[in-house]
C-alpha cells in the first residue's frame, strides 16, 4: 500500500529527460495521459485514505492526516489541502496569508518555499494541485519561453477566487487579482492566469524526477518555466523591474487562514 502522504511517486509520469530538454510532461496521446494519470490519483487516495498499513522503512516520516472541512468534495490526500468538485468544476486548495505587503514574483506557492515573495502560501505540493485540474477536465498548455524569443505561457485561462472568515466572522470571498497591484498603474491585475503546467526534471546522479514547481512556483505574477499556473503577459522576475506588489489595503494580515478555488475563467 502507498505511503498515505506520498501521492508524488504515483501520479509522476516517467520522462526520462533531463534539465537541458523540454521535460515538461506531455504526452502524444495527451486524453490518454490525462484519464490514467487521473485515475491513478483518485484510487490512490481513495486507498491511502483508510490505509492502516505501515510506511516502508525507508519512507520519510508521514505527514499528519488534517480535519477534512468539506467532506462534500472529494478530497486528493489526507495530509495536503486539495479538493475537487467535479459537478462545479471546481479545485479548493487550503493555505494561509504568507505576505501582506512588498514586491512579488508568485501569487501562491507551497509552503515552506517562497513565502517571502508570495501572498498566499498553500498546503499541497503543486503537483497535487496539477493532478486536480486534470481531474476537473482541464488539461496544461505549455510554459512560458525566452529562446530565441519570449513567447507567453498558454493554456486554458483560469479564475482564482479567495476566501477566508473575517474578523467578524463572516466568510467573504473575492478574486484573487484584487490582491494584487501592478506597480506601474496602481490598478489592480486584469490578466487571468493560464494553467501552463510547469516542467519535470530528472536527476542524473540517482534518476529521480521532480516536477518543478514544487520548489515554489504555482501561481506565478512573474513568468517562469517551470510555473503551474503563469500569467501570459511580460512579466520580468528581476528585482529590479518586478511588476507586481501585494496590493495591501485587500489583503488579510498575516497567517489569515485561506482557501484558493481554481475553476475554468468564462
Amino acid at each position: 500500500m502507498p505511503h498515505p502522504g506520498d501521492f508524488a511517486a504515483l501520479i509522476l509520469p516517467s520522462t526520462g529527460r533531463h534539465r537541458g530538454s523540454a521535460s515538461r510532461w506531455r504526452s502524444p496521446a495527451a486524453g490518454v495521459a490525462r484519464a490514467a494519470f487521473t485515475a491513478v490519483l483518485v484510487i490512490a487516495a481513495g486507498a491511502s485514505a483508510g490505509a492502516d498499513d505501515p510506511a516502508p522503512s525507508d519512507a520519510a516520516p508521514a505527514a499528519v492526516a488534517t480535519e477534512d472541512r468539506h467532506p462534500e468534495l472529494r478530497r486528493l490526500s489526507p495530509t495536503e489541502e486539495v479538493w475537487i468538485d467535479r459537478e462545479r468544476g471546481e479545485v479548493v486548495v487550503g493555505g494561509r496569508v504568507a505576505l501582506d505587503d512588498g514586491l512579488l514574483e508568485f501569487f501562491a506557492c507551497p509552503r515552506g518555499t517562497k513565502e517571502h515573495e508570495s501572498v498566499v502560501a498553500v498546503a499541497a505540493s503543486a503537483r497535487l494541485v496539477h493532478a486536480a485540474l486534470l481531474a476537473v477536465g482541464l488539461e496544461p498548455g505549455k510554459p512560458v519561453s525566452f529562446d530565441p524569443e519570449y513567447r507567453p505561457a498558454t493554456g486554458p485561462r483560469i479564475r482564482v477566487t479567495m476566501r477566508w472568515t473575517d474578523a467578524d466572522g463572516a466568510v467573504q470571498e473575492a478574486d484573487a487579482r484584487g490582491w494584487i497591484r501592478n506597480t506601474r498603474t496602481g490598478k489592480a491585475l486584469e490578466t487571468d492566469w493560464v494553467f501552463a503546467g510547469s516542467a519535470f526534471w530528472t536527476d542524473p546522479a540517482d534518476g529521480r524526477e521532480y516536477y518543478q514547481a514544487d520548489g515554489g512556483d504555482l501561481l506565478c505574477v512573474s513568468n517562469f518555466p517551470t510555473a503551474t499556473l503563469d500569467l501570459p503577459i511580460e512579466s520580468s522576475q528581476s528585482n529590479e523591474a518586478l511588476l507586481f506588489e501585494v496590493f495591501k489595503e485587500r489583503v488579510p494580515k498575516r497567517e489569515t487562514p485561506v482557501e484558493m478555488i481554481l475553476s475554468a475563467a468564462e
